[in-house]
C-alpha cells in the first residue's frame, strides 16, 4: 500500500500562537549577570546535547551532524554521563535568588532534570537498546523525518549508511553488557524483535527500507548526481547495512535470546524494585509510590465500570459487561474492510475534529499536523497509534501515525477518543503551542514532562463531549473504554513490575475491564514491559487537569471561562503538575482580583 500523508491545517477564526520565532527571554537582560550565565547554561548544554545526538538534531530540523550516528561507545556514555554532573554543578554557581521568576522556573525545571539524570544513571538503562518497538533495526525511519532537498543530504545519508557497522558494533556490545548485567527485557518481548531484523536483511539493496530516499530526488539535482547518490547507496546498504544486520541476528538468536528473562517485570533486575520506584517517580512528576499508584488504578476502574454500565443501559443492552465488550469487539458493524477504508475514515475524522476546536480553545498553534500509516513492518507489534512532532525548523508537520494492520481488528468506536489524543486537541495541539513558545529555553520548547504531555493527551478525549463529537453512544463508550484503559494501566504496570504480576495475569486484568481487541491488549500489555512506569503517566497527569478545572470552575464560577483555563494549561509548555497547579492557583487568584489575565504567566 502506498503511503499517502494528508496534512490539516488548524482552523484560524480565533487566536494563533503568536511567538513563531525564538525569542529571548525577558529575564535574559543584558543587566542581568545571573540570568545571562543561566541562559549561556542552557545554550551550551543544548548545543552539546545536539552534537552528542545526532539523530535527534536531525529529527528537529538541525542538520549540522546529519551524517552522523549518536556515539554508543560505553566510553561516550560515561564522558556524557559526567558532563551532565559537571552541569549540575556549574547551576549550582548561579545564584538563584537573583534571577526573575521565570528564570527561576527555568533554573528549578533543569535542575530537576539533571537530578533526575544523575539519580538514573546507577540503572544503566542504556544497556537496552532494541526492544520489539525500536532500536537499531528501526532506524531506517529516521530518512522519514529528514529533509532531502540538496545532494548534501543525500551524500550525507549515504555517509550514516557507511558508519552503520559501528553503530551496530556498538549496539551489539551494549546488549552483551545487558547480558552479563542481567538487565534484558523478557524473553516474551525479544522473541519478537528476530522478525524484524530479517526485514533488514534483503537479497537487494534497493529493497532495503534505508534505501528509501534515494526512490526520489528533487527536480534541480541533476541526472548525473541521481545516479551517483544512487549507486553509492547500493554500495553501502550492500557493504555495511545488510552485513551488520546479519551479524546482529546471529548473535541475537544465538546468544542474546537464550539468556532472556523467562518471567516478566522489572523486579527481576538488579535493584529492580528502586528502579521502578524511581521509574515511576519521574514519569508522574510526583511522590506517589507503586502501591499508591496501583491503589488509585483500581479505584478508577470501579468508576468508570460504572460508567460504562449507563451507557450499556442506555442502548438496551441487558448482558454483562463481557458480553457487551464482546460484541464491540466482533460486531462486523464496528470495523472497515479494508486499510484503505480505515485511513479514509481517520482523515475525515481529523476533518470533522479541526472546526470544533472553537468550542475549547482559544490560542492555537500554526504548525499544520498529517495522517499516516504506521510502517508496515512494525505495524504488528505496535500500538493502534502514535504522533511524531514536528520539526523545529517547521520544515516537517506534526504527524498522527494510524495502525492499519489488521483493519477487522480496529473498531470505528474507538478513532474518535484516538485522533481526540493524538492529533487534536492533544498530541500536536499541546506540542505544536510548546514549540512556537519562542521566549522558553529550547529544552522546555523540546522537550517536557510524559506526566504533563499524556495527561493532557487523555484529558483531551474527554473535550470530545464538549465539542458535540461523541454524537452516538458507541463512540462515548469508546472514550470510556479508552479512560478505562489508562485507568487498567496503573493495575497492571504497578502489578507486573512491582508485584510480580505474571503477563497473562495482566492481559486477563486487561480484557476484564476494557473492550479492546485481544491484539490491542497484548501489544499494550507487551508496551509496558518494556516502558516500566511510562504508562502510570497517563491517568496522573489526566487526574491532576481535571481536579485543577473543577477547582478552578467551582471558586471562579461565572468567571471560569474554558479556554483561558486551557492557555494557562498549555502556555507555559510541558510542566511538572506541582507547577501546573502553581500556575493555575495564580490565575484563580489574578480572576478573583479582577485582573486581565487571559493567557498563562508562562513560567
Amino acid at each position: 500500500m502506498k503511503t499517502l500523508v494528508l496534512f490539516f491545517l488548524l482552523p484560524v477564526a480565533f487566536t494563533l500562537s503568536p511567538l513563531l520565532q525564538a525569542q529571548p527571554s525577558p529575564a535574559a537582560g543584558k543587566d542581568n549577570p545571573a540570568a545571562k550565565a543561566l541562559h549561556a547554561l542552557f545554550d551550551a548544554e543544548w548545543e552539546y546535547t545536539m552534537e552528542q545526538n545526532p539523530t535527534w538534531a536531525s529529527s528537529l530540523g538541525d542538520r549540522r551532524w546529519n551524517d552522523k550516528w549518536t556515539d554508543l561507545s560505553l566510553d561516550a556514555i560515561r564522558k556524557r554521563e559526567d558532563r551532565t554532573r559537571d552541569a549540575l554543578q556549574r547551576l549550582s554557581k548561579i545564584d538563584r535568588a537573583k534571577l526573575s521568576p521565570a528564570d527561576q522556573l527555568n533554573y528549578d525545571l533543569f535542575k530537576k532534570d539533571l537530578d533526575a539524570d544523575v539519580e538514573g544513571f546507577k540503572f544503566r538503562m542504556y544497556l537496552l537498546p532494541i526492544d520489539q518497538r525500536g532500536g537499531i533495526q528501526t532506524e531506517d525511519e529516521l530518512g522519514e523525518r529528514l529533509r532531502f532537498t540538496n545532494v548534501k543530504d543525500y551524500e550525507d545519508w549515504i555517509a550514516r549508511l557507511r558508519a552503520f557497522p559501528t553503530l551496530m558494533d556498538q549496539t551489539i556490545a551494549l546488549m552483551r553488557e545487558g547480558a552479563k548485567a542481567k538487565i534484558m527485557w523478557p524473553r516474551i518481548v525479544n522473541d519478537r524483535v528476530p522478525a524484524q531484523i530479517d526485514k533488514q536483511i534483503v537479497p537487494d539493496p534497493e529493497e532495503s527500507p534505508f534505501f528509501k530516499p534515494l526512490t526520489k530526488f528533487p527536480n534541480d539535482i541533476s541526472a548525473g548526481d541521481r545516479d551517483r547518490l544512487a549507486k553509492a547507496a547500493r554500495e553501502a546498504i550492500d557493504e555495511a547495512v545488510i552485513p551488520s544486520f546479519q551479524k546482529l541476528k546471529e548473535y541475537y538468536v544465538a546468544d542474546y535470546l537464550p539468556t532472556s528473562f523467562p518471567e516478566v517485570g522489572v523486579w527481576q533486575m538488579p535493584q529492580g524494585g528502586e528502579l521502578y520506584a524511581y521509574l515511576a517517580r519521574r514519569y508522574t512528576t510526583t511522590e506517589m509510590t507503586p502501591q499508591q499508584i496501583h491503589d488509585k488504578g483500581v479505584t478508577e476502574v470501579a468508576r468508570i465500570r460504572a460508567e460504562m454500565q449507563k451507557i450499556m443501559t442506555q442502548v438496551g443492552f441487558t448482558g454483562t459487561h463481557q458480553e457487551f465488550f464482546n460484541k464491540l469487539r466482533t460486531d462486523p458493524q464496528f470495523f472497515y474492510k479494508t486499510p484503505e477504508e480505515l485511513l479514509e475514515a481517520y482523515r475525515a475524522m481529523s476533518k470533522r475534529i479541526d472546526p470544533n476546536l472553537v468550542k475549547v480553545m482559544k490560542t492555537m498553534p500554526r504548525m499544520p499536523y498529517g495522517v499516516t500509516p504506521i510502517p508496515d513492518k512494525i505495524a504488528p507489534d505496535t500500538t493502534t497509534a502514535y504522533y511524531s512532532q514536528p520539526a523545529a525548523d517547521g520544515s516537517r508537520p506534526g504527524q498522527y501515525y494510524v495502525n492499519l494492520y489488521k483493519p477487522e481488528v480496529r473498531p470505528k468506536w474507538e478513532m474518535m477518543a484516538l485522533s481526540l489524543h493524538e492529533a487534536v486537541p492533544g498530541h500536536h495541539f499541546q506540542i505544536a503551542l510548546a514549540m512556537e513558545l519562542g521566549e522558553i529555553p529550547k529544552f522546555r520548547r523540546y522537550g517536557g514532562f510524559t506526566a504533563f504531555v499524556e495527561g493532557w493527551g487523555l484529558y483531551s478525549e474527554s473535550l470530545g463531549e464538549e465539542m458535540g463529537l461523541y454524537d452516538d453512544p458507541y463512540s462515548k463508550f469508546g472514550q470510556l473504554v479508552y479512560e478505562m484503559w489508562r485507568a487498567v494501566r496503573l493495575v497492571v504496570d504497578t502489578g507486573m513490575h512491582e508485584m510480580k504480576w505474571d503477563r497473562q495475569r495482566a492481559i486477563n486484568f486487561f480484557l476484564e475491564n476494557a473492550a479492546k481487541t485481544e491484539q490491542d491488549i497484548v501489544n499494550e500489555i507487551d508496551r509496558y514491559l518494556i516502558m516500566p512506569g511510562q504508562a502510570l503517566a497517563y491517568k496522573i497527569g489526566e487526574l491532576k487537569i481535571k481536579e485543577l478545572r473543577a477547582r478552578a470552575t467551582t471558586e471562579l464560577g461565572d468567571k471560569f471561562n474554558l479556554g483561558e483555563f486551557h492557555d494557562v494549561v498549555l502556555l507555559s509548555g510541558a510542566v511538572p503538575l506541582d507547577v501546573l497547579e502553581r500556575n493555575v492557583t495564580a490565575w484563580i487568584a489574578t480572576k478573583k482580583s479582577g485582573a486581565s489575565q487571559t493567557t498563562a504567566t508562562r513560567g
